[in-house]
């Protein structure tokens, strides 16, 4: 369906007209929203939905389930899609009931309703990328088309609404739509990096491999300077080895996050025993939050990108060890996220070189 569709009163700016369950709430912690596209409310955009970039940790959860229910390796991209149809379509939206995540969407606007506050600037035809989570967006899918498992992305068949209050990103073609996609999936992971690292500060980045640990390496080298200790952890040795052909690391650890003792003693002995400033922990399954902490000097830093992160382990180890340690939630939106991560990529030949070759 691609006609305008009629136009209802003013919605509300943070989209609680289309909550149900329960009726009233915000959308992101509602259980379900209403996906019903058939008319509008004024305030919102109604998106023909091209290609969902699913946060990392809600991927490797789903594809881990499939597999433990006995899907064959060869079908876990299949047994994803189903797994994404069938949350949808109970909640009416992209939000992970196993991980409370989402992602993100690339999507062509089909219709822009007069009270937005892009009325006056978008178009039909634009293409744009949603830079607030699947988890809050009223989406309907009719298909999924392709699940490329490598990039957490699924081309699909379907509609989305973006409220008032929703952050978004005109795509211009300076770079494939998948690569920018992939890459504003975590653009607010560098503009908090340049917020906490100082020069010369020993920087300790958690899954420094993945998306948003090179993001946070890269911005890390450039606040802290060619004097910054900048270590990245990586457990996945493919990965492991392009974080260090990249150069941006002092040393890249291969080892498991979730064995806080070793990672701690592993980390002490590349820095020649000087605990982390601040540490970054961008990993895509539960249990590292020890090793954050273990690893970070007392009054340091310990900011949690990843959606995998238990905040109440945070909170209650950092204490069961007596680890006085600031500890920073992380946010997927920082003001002008997206304008400076897509600035930094382009800006090293490298990493858009790995990007491309990993995103495209």
């Amino acid at each position: 369906m691609s006609m305008q569709r009629p136009v209802a009163d003013f919605g509300d700016v943070f989209g609680i007209h289309r909550s149900l369950e329960p009726a009233g709430a915000l959308p992101q912690p509602a259980e379900k929203v209403c996906a019903d596209f058939t008319h509008l409310y004024d305030g919102e955009i109604l998106l023909a939905v091209e290609t969902l970039n699913v946060d990392a940790a809600s991927f490797r959860q789903m594809e881990e389930a499939s597999a433990l229910a006995g899907v064959a390796a060869a079908l876990i991209g299949e047994a994803v899609g189903e797994r994404v149809m069938a949350t949808v379509k109970a909640r009416g939206k992209q939000h992970n009931p196993a991980t409370g995540s989402g992602g993100m969407l690339l999507g062509r606007v089909l219709q822009v309703t007069p009270s937005h506050p892009a009325s006056a600037s978008l178009k039909v035809g634009d293409r744009l990328a949603t830079l607030v989570s699947l988890s809050l967006t009223p989406l309907r899918l009719d298909a999924v088309k392709a699940v490329r498992r490598e990039s957490t992305q699924l081309d699909v068949e379907g509609e989305a609404v973006l409220f008032a209050s929703g952050a978004f990103a005109v795509l211009d073609g300076g770079l494939p739509d998948r690569l920018a996609l992939a890459i504003l999936d975590v653009a607010g992971a560098a503009p908090q990096v340049a917020r906490l690292v100082k020069p010369s500060q020993t920087v300790l980045v958690l899954g420094a491999g993945g998306k948003s640990g090179i993001l946070c390496v890269a911005e890390a080298r450039r606040c802290g300077g060619p004097e910054a200790v900048i270590v990245g952890v990586e457990n996945h040795e493919p990965a492991a080895r392009e974080l260090r052909e990249l150069g941006l690391c002092t040393c890249v650890i291969s080892g498991n996050a979730r064995d806080a003792v070793a990672m701690r003693q592993a980390v002490l002995a590349v820095t020649g025993g000087r605990e982390a400033d601040v540490t970054f922990s961008c990993v895509n399954v539960e249990g590292a939050e020890m090793a954050a902490i273990l690893c970070t000097r007392q009054r340091g830093t310990v900011y949690f990108f990843a959606m995998s992160t238990s905040f109440t382990k945070a909170a209650l180890g950092a204490e069961g060890v007596g680890r006085d340690v600031d500890l920073l939630i992380g946010n997927g939106y920082a003001e002008n996220h997206a304008d400076h991560t897509l600035s930094l990529v382009k800006s090293l030949p490298n990493v858009l070189a790995l990007f491309t070759h990993r995103y495209t």
